[in-house]
Order: C-alpha cells, then structure tokens, then sequence
C-alpha cells in the first residue's frame, strides 16, 4: 500500500469527487476534465468549498496518476479520469463510501454518514456504520480515519480521514477550547463582581 499522508487538499477532493459520480452519474463516469473540475468545485454537498483551477486541477491529477489513484481512460476522443482507491488501499466499497463522504463533506458524526451516504451504498444502521469506521481506524499500517473528541455542545464524536495527513489541531479543538476559556473568563469575572459587591456592602 502506498503512503496515505502525502494527498493535498484538491487530490483528496478529486478522488471523493470522482467515486462520488460514479455512483451518483454513472453515465457521465469516467469523467472528463471540465466534468472533474465542475464536481470539485460544486457548492452544495462540499466542505470546505473550493474554487480550483484548471491548471491546478490537472497537475493534482498528474500526482495522482503517478501514485496509481487516479487513471486515464481513453473514451472516445475525449480523455477521461476514474478513480482507483479501492484497488490501491485493499478496502471494500462501503469504506470506499465512507471516506468519499469524509473527502467530500469533511467531519461528520455516524449518523450524518449514514445519511449522507445512501447514494453511494446504503447502510442498514448506524452500528454497520460505526463497524467500518472502526476497522479504517485499526487498519495497519496505518489508519485511514480519525474519531475526534467531541466538541462543547455536541452529542456525538464526529470522525475525519486522514488521507491528507493528521487534522490540524486547530480546525478540530481550537473551538473547544475557546469556549471553555470563555467561561473560565466569565467565572473570574464574576468572582470579581461578588467581591466588589461584598466590600460595598461592608462599607
């Protein structure tokens, strides 16, 4: 298996687009290059959004090929792309579904994953889910997912990919932990009132 960490931000969004219509447009698929670069740069169903260009799209590509993710397909006279992350990483299609929904929609918790792959492989709950999940976080030698602690107010753990490296820790605690400083400011600030308060009083 080759190495995972390596992928930039627009390869991971190419391969989650690319598994995404296949399954969504399989007319249309393998797809061609403005097709590709439509489907990466979609606004709906897509976090973050992003607004590649042609040029970045095709050297993206070009890495990808190289790596054995991506192949050329020639159609016609037109040139098009598939994916093959299936073949390179050894996994089955429902973790195929899972980690295009994750490259596509960024965190989410099972639940959403469920949902949010029913176009790609419909799973019959939440626990399938949560099965495949677990065996993408145990894989050797290293993982293909992350479940992220969960954030101040949320009910449930959401999980990531890590097929662009380790999340930065910004975008998964930072958030978290601003909140908990913002109480713990607003508690001191308080104390300071109840003291102001007593002496007021004492006078």
């Amino acid at each position: 298996m080759i190495e995972v960490n390596k992928l930039s931000q627009l390869e991971v969004r190419i391969l989650g687009a690319l598994i995404e219509k296949q399954h969504t447009v399989p007319d249309s698929y393998p797809l061609t290059l403005n097709a590709l670069l439509a489907a990466c740069n979609q606004k709906s169903s897509r976090d973050p959004v992003i607004d590649a260009t042609e040029g970045e799209l095709l050297v993206a590509l070009d890495h990808l090929r190289e790596q054995g993710w991506v192949l050329e397909v020639n159609k016609g006279r037109v040139l098009r792309y598939e994916q093959a992350l299936a073949k390179v990483l050894r996994i089955p299609s429902q973790s195929v579904a899972l980690l295009a929904v994750l490259m596509l929609r960024g965190p989410q918790t099972s639940g959403e994953l469920r949902l949010n792959c029913e176009r790609l492989h419909r799973f019959a709950d939440i626990s399938a889910v949560e099965g495949f999940l677990e065996e993408l976080a145990a894989r050797q030698p290293a993982a293909l997912v992350l479940q992220i602690s969960k954030q101040a107010g949320a009910r449930e753990c959401r999980w990531c990919h890590l097929l662009a490296g380790e999340p930065l820790v910004s975008s998964v605690e930072v958030p978290q932990l601003d909140l908990v400083a913002r109480v713990a400011y607003l508690e001191q600030e308080v104390e300071k009132l109840k003291a102001t308060m007593a002496a007021v009083l004492e006078k």
